[in-house]
């Protein structure tokens, strides 16, 4: 219900912030965002390149990382101009409909990327605790299916979010204090109530989150016991050489990705912190994974020395 002497309206353009208060400071924070933008631009276009180019890395381990560079990169694009057009050229106004497209990618693409990181971790299952039947059980058509399931599962429970908020009345202000149109940013606007919308959320987010990472943390549990039964101390390097790549990003995506989340929901958090938080979440996986890879993955490694 809307409060009284209260018109709700639908806008056509919302207007972004960025971070409120600390105008002064948006040309100094735009570096930092500028440089992990060409990091992430950069590494992963040189890594996919390198994928599709270099015959011995069509496995499927490098297929799932194929996908998590575009993925990356999709994200990255879906925000970063956006933030360095308010930052650099004061172009605040952003349309509702690209609004919520923007909404859309943001979180679905952060919901594809948790979803190859756990097909990454039941590869590395596969290829160190049932090595023999590596090739066999990891076919093509198996790579395939995995692929669509988790297209479809990021696409039925990310839609309903900006869906739902474009249905939300709007009374007072469509200025958005936040850097892109992150879901919780646009629909605590709203001038009804919105715990329907919260809660869909946030049971998204963990829902997400703890099947993953459960699923992501058993599969690692069996592999370091797999490892550290192995007689030879070069298979065990080798093991754990391989895997270490996949724990570091692992870690930086989900850690990064809880605290953004959480905060929006605990209050007593200045805002400004959240926003950089949330843009952060988005810019440096993107920018340092290429980086995890190549220096932990010796396949890589050679690829690009080979190349250079």
């Amino acid at each position: 219900m809307l409060p009284e002497n209260l018109s709700a309206f639908y806008p056509s353009v919302f207007v972004l912030e960025g971070l409120p208060g600390f105008e002064w400071a948006f040309i100094w924070i735009s570096f930092p965002i500028f440089i992990m933008y060409v990091m992430a631009l950069l590494g992963n276009s040189l890594l996919l390149i390198l994928i599709v180019t270099e015959k011995h890395l069509h496995s499927p381990m490098y297929y799932f990382l194929f996908t998590l560079f575009v993925t990356d990169m999709i994200v990255s694009n879906t925000v970063v101009p956006k933030i360095l057009a308010i930052f650099w050229l004061n172009l605040k106004e952003i349309d509702s409909f690209s609004c919520y497209v923007q909404m859309f990618f943001v979180h679905y693409f952060s919901a594809l990327e948790s979803g190859i990181l756990l097909a990454m971790a039941f590869d590395r299952y596969v290829a160190i605790c049932n090595p023999l039947h590596y090739t066999t059980t990891l076919s093509n058509m198996l790579i395939a299916k995995i692929a669509i399931v988790l297209l479809i599962r990021g696409f039925i429970i990310v839609t309903p979010c900006p869906v739902m908020a474009s249905k939300l009345p709007f009374c007072q202000t469509r200025h958005i204090a936040h850097c892109y149109c992150d879901h919780m940013a646009v629909v605590t606007l709203a001038c009804t109530d919105i715990t329907i919308n919260s809660i869909f959320g946030l049971t998204v987010v963990l829902l997400v989150v703890i099947l993953d990472v459960t699923f992501i943390a058993v599969s690692y549990f069996f592999i370091l016991r797999t490892v550290l039964k192995l007689s030879s101390k070069a298979a065990k390097n080798k093991a754990f050489s391989t895997c270490t790549s996949h724990v570091f990003v692992f870690l930086s995506s989900y850690t990064l990705g809880l605290i953004s989340c959480v905060t929006y929901r605990i209050g007593h958090i200045t805002p400004s912190i959240h926003i950089l938080l949330s843009v952060f979440y988005l810019l440096i996986p993107p920018a340092i994974n290429p980086i995890i890879y190549g220096v932990k993955t010796k396949e890589i490694r050679t690829a690009v020395c080979n190349l250079i």
